[in-house]
């Protein structure tokens, strides 16, 4: 490729490798030679590895041995350093200084070769790494160790599973893949996990409004039963977790929008009015209530407790309901026709809505057209809404919950009318 280069085009991308090398040359310094340390590397020795390391490519652009030949030389004088700091006091030697001084070589061969963006892109993140040295070490001592698993399970779900299970319909009761299923899972935890995080890390010390958002992206059924046992616990009627149990709602409608728009752009838009309408409402009432609120009463003393999302059975269920619902949405379509699928939307609004609402977004449902797919959503939501306010009710008690219970039996009232509405 390098043959191919005109030298005036071979000039930029040895200036881009050099110009890089000084860009990080300056957080080198700015990290290490600040504290008065003997650190090879810097402003000036960077981008001379990167020249160096371009000439000795350039050399051999075959074999490339003599661009090898450097390496090892370079590798052997970061190894020479790394004994002499060790040597020195105690000092312990950092495995950044000889990274640092390595990439550094490579910049020229790499803006030679490769795309420049991607030498711009590492040598953003050295320098951003560099400078965030203290931050990141702290950030390690604040994630606990089960945080980490967490995570790699999420990139299992994403990135191992997702990628082999079969793109194509295994079983002729259904048009939906394997692939659609376990993309449909891994929308929906992101979503959760994200939430999770947010709401585990973000200080949080009191209060009910906060979480209460999160948990609605999490889950508005969830985090209603979390308040109205708060509402009991506190033995009467507390309007920062009124406020707590409409917010969720309102923001389970937009949650709602977000994730069907991940996989079915038109149904997103024939939902937007509806559930956008609905949010706005749930706020202004959420709002309103707040700005009534008894000042003079403290706030909860303990935050809502973080569920984690990502639990091996929670994904197992996620994926067994989104077939069950699937393989029934495709017999009631066929048996029933569209009516048939409304039913079945009012009985999944009392479980869990998004392996209906998901399945509905992937074509789960053939020859039925947007319109009736945004009524079969809007029923479902509306009787999600009815579950909720029957929650708070047997959660929290008739004194406490009673005025929350009615914002959300009004909330799927007026769900039920549009989509009424719509179905005219």
């Amino acid at each position: 490729m390098t043959d191919d280069l005109g030298a005036i085009e071979r000039a930029g991308r040895l200036g881009l490798a050099v110009a890089m090398a000084v860009f990080m040359g300056l957080a080198f310094e700015g990290v290490y030679k600040r504290e008065e340390r003997s650190s090879p590397g810097g402003i000036r020795t960077f981008p001379m590895l990167a020249v160096l390391g371009a000439i000795l490519f350039l050399l051999d652009t075959r074999s490339k041995l003599p661009f090898v030949v450097g390496l090892a030389g370079v590798a052997a004088w970061m190894y020479a350093h790394i004994r002499a700091a060790a040597g020195n006091h105690g000092e312990r030697p950092s495995l950044m200084i000889p990274t640092a001084n390595l990439l550094a070589y490579t910049f020229g061969p790499a803006a030679l070769t490769l795309a420049p963006w991607l030498v711009v892109a590492a040598a953003v993140a050295a320098v951003l790494l560099l400078e965030s040295r203290e931050a990141l070490h702290r950030l390690v001592l604040q994630v606990a160790p089960d945080e980490v698993f967490t995570l790699g399970k999420f990139l299992i779900l994403a990135g191992i599973v997702l990628p082999l299970v079969p793109d194509h319909p295994v079983v002729a009761w259904t048009p939906i893949s394997p692939f659609k299923i376990w993309l449909a899972l891994v929308a929906v935890s992101s979503l959760s996990y994200a939430s999770y995080l947010v709401q585990r890390y973000l200080p949080m010390k009191s209060g009910a409004l906060l979480p209460a958002v999160l948990g609605g992206v999490y889950s508005s059924t969830a985090t209603t039963v979390a308040l109205a046992r708060r509402q009991k616990e506190a033995g009467a009627a507390r309007t920062d977790l009124t406020v707590g149990i409409v917010a969720a709602t309102a923001i389970m409608y937009l949650r709602i929008v977000v994730v069907v728009a991940i996989f079915n752009a038109p149904l997103a838009l024939a939902l937007l009015p509806a559930l956008s309408g609905l949010s706005v409402l749930g706020t202004l009432i959420a709002a309103w209530q707040w700005r009534r609120r008894d000042r003079s009463l403290p706030p909860i003393s303990t935050p809502l407790a973080a569920i984690n999302p990502l639990q091996l059975m929670t994904a197992v269920t996620f994926a067994l309901l989104f077939v069950v619902i699937a393989l029934a949405s495709s017999w009631v379509s066929t048996s029933f026709g569209v009516r048939g699928v409304y039913v079945l939307a009012a009985i999944t609004g009392t479980t869990d809505i998004n392996p209906f609402v998901l399945s509905l977004a992937q074509g789960g449902v053939s020859n039925i057209p947007v319109s009736a797919l945004r009524v079969a959503i809007l029923i479902a939501v509306a009787s999600n809404n009815a579950l909720n306010g029957g929650y708070a009710l047997l959660f929290g008690g008739a004194r406490a919950c009673a005025r929350a219970a009615a914002v959300l039996f009004c909330l799927g009232g007026l769900g039920l009318a549009v989509a009424l509405i719509y179905l005219r």
